[in-house]
């Protein structure tokens, strides 16, 4: 089982497109994904057509917002053959307070209870808020593994910059923890600073880069349609585009 955060200090760079659109890679490439949405803005659920009656919080709490006990595969919804969905939303607000409320161990509760039990899932992928909180430290334990999504715009960088201090932060707890890839995505082969942004992160992080993702207005349209890539144009530049990322993942990054 491989444990992914999908994380950047900034929002606007990708995150969720990705984190859906490689669960969906997977799972056709015969994999059992439980794709886990740690954002208050709820996106993968939106972006996928799906309606979740409950979700991470409840998963992690054992109950609902009233107080009433919540059996954790309740807390999964089925998002597409394959994948597994624990929602995020406004409720991780609360969330977050319940996991500072406790005096003791409160960055690794969520690594003790989304353990799933091997065999059950190969990948358990989290979409990651760009933020940093309580929360943020509990999915940085849980993971040893990090893909950071980096726009190919001049103020990303910056971002890049103090998502790589998060992890630094985050190794105090968890000291295995890597950033594993970095994803160029909104490439733009028509614009320079596309092609220069991007040789500032191969110069700076080496062999780690992977192949950009595209500007692709398939993409775009395809989350508008609440499907994925590959459900809405597959033979599309996009799809082409995350096809290769999801092969790269299988292969463990070689």
């Amino acid at each position: 089982m491989q444990k992914l955060a999908i994380g950047m200090a900034k929002g606007g760079v990708g995150k969720t497109t990705t984190a859906i659109n490689l669960a969906h890679g997977l799972a056709l490439n015969g994999k059992t994904v439980l794709l886990v949405d740690c954002d208050t803005q709820g996106h993968c659920a939106k972006f996928m057509g799906v309606t979740a009656k409950h979700g991470l919080y409840e998963f992690i709490t054992g109950h609902d917002r009233h107080g009433d006990p919540v059996q954790k595969m309740e807390c999964l919804s089925s998002a597409r053959h394959n994948i597994f969905l624990l929602s995020g939303g406004m409720m991780l607000v609360e969330l977050t307070n319940w996991l500072h409320s406790h005096s003791e161990g409160k960055e690794r509760i969520l690594n003790q209870r989304l353990n799933p039990k091997e065999g059950m899932v190969d990948f358990v992928i989290f979409d990651c808020a760009p933020g940093w909180d309580i929360l943020s430290v509990n999915i940085l334990s849980t993971v040893n593994d990090i893909l950071c999504p980096v726009g190919l715009e001049a103020a990303n960088i910056e971002g890049v910059k103090d998502y790589v201090k998060y992890v630094d932060s985050a190794k105090q707890v968890n000291p295995d923890l890597n950033i594993k890839y970095i994803l160029p995505t909104m490439f733009d082969t028509r614009t320079r600073q596309s092609h220069e942004i991007l040789t500032q992160l191969k110069k700076r992080f080496g062999q780690i880069v992977l192949d950009p993702i595209n500007k692709n207005v398939k993409v775009s349209e395809s989350v508008g349609h609440k499907k994925t890539i590959f459900e809405y144009s597959n033979t599309s530049k996009g799809a082409q585009d995350y096809q290769n990322l999801v092969k790269r993942i299988l292969s463990n990054g070689k």
